[in-house]
């Protein structure tokens, strides 16, 4: 059955749910693409768990976000790739308006302009080298919004132990490009850029920054980077402070 054309009042609706600075915040939240309980979101956008929890209703009505019920938690996530996109879209958006002045950037600041998830492929500055090693070795060919995988990178991406014959068959756009929010190039999602990014963390080369949709880059990361793609990055902000 075709689904009727969405009319003005319907994109109101979306449009004013993200609108609010709580649901924003909580929305931001989930675009590392991790599971997050209410407590946590609730957290995330400086309300009570009551409030967080009227919240997190009207978005899970609107399908903005799905939840399942582990023991006596309810996780929440984005939920599909099209919240994540628009979400990634109206910050891109409201990164060309003329910004108010703000404090310094902080360490965690630098961090995600260094690496971060963008639901669930890798951006910022390792995001966007990545893209553009794949390019540079023949295994990808990128247009304006979408990227063909050749026949060389075939035969990396199942050296690098990604199938991408199963990630063909998921209903979802198999290689997109999104242009980096900070970095203003284009780096890899769709469901090449999603099975890329959980190899990474399946092989320890990026581990998740606490509270952030920040990744570090591991020693073993740095090597494997190196090795694999030809890419030379420092250490992350958050491994040079402890250092």
């Amino acid at each position: 059955m075709n689904k009727s054309m969405p009319s003005g009042a319907s994109m109101a609706e979306i449009a004013a749910l993200v609108g609010d600075p709580a649901r924003a915040n909580m929305l931001t939240a989930l675009l590392g693409g991790q599971s997050l309980s209410a407590s946590d979101l609730a957290w995330h956008a400086g309300v009570t768990p009551q409030t967080a929890s009227g919240h997190l209703a009207r978005m899970q009505a609107a399908s903005l976000v799905t939840v399942q019920a582990l023991g006596r938690h309810r996780y929440y996530k984005l939920a599909s790739p099209k919240v994540a996109s628009m979400l990634e879209t109206i910050y891109q958006v409201a990164g060309d308006q003329p910004q108010p002045r703000r404090r310094l950037p902080s360490y965690v600041d630098t961090a995600m302009r260094e690496a971060r998830t963008c639901y669930d492929h890798l951006a910022g500055e390792l995001g966007v080298a990545i893209a553009e090693a794949l390019v540079e070795r023949r295994y990808l060919v990128l247009d304006d919004e979408a990227g063909v995988v050749t026949r060389r990178g075939r035969g990396f991406f199942a050296d690098f132990g990604i199938d991408l014959d199963a990630i063909g068959r998921q209903r979802r756009c198999f290689c997109k490009i999104c242009i980096d929010l900070t970095e203003r190039r284009p780096h890899v999602a769709g469901a090449v850029g999603a099975a890329f990014c959980a190899r990474c963390f399946e092989l320890g080369w990026v581990a998740r920054v606490k509270d952030s949709r920040a990744v570090s880059l591991t020693r073993k990361g740095q090597a494997g980077f190196r090795d694999r793609l030809g890419i030379a990055l420092p250490p992350s902000e958050l491994r040079r402070r402890a250092a």
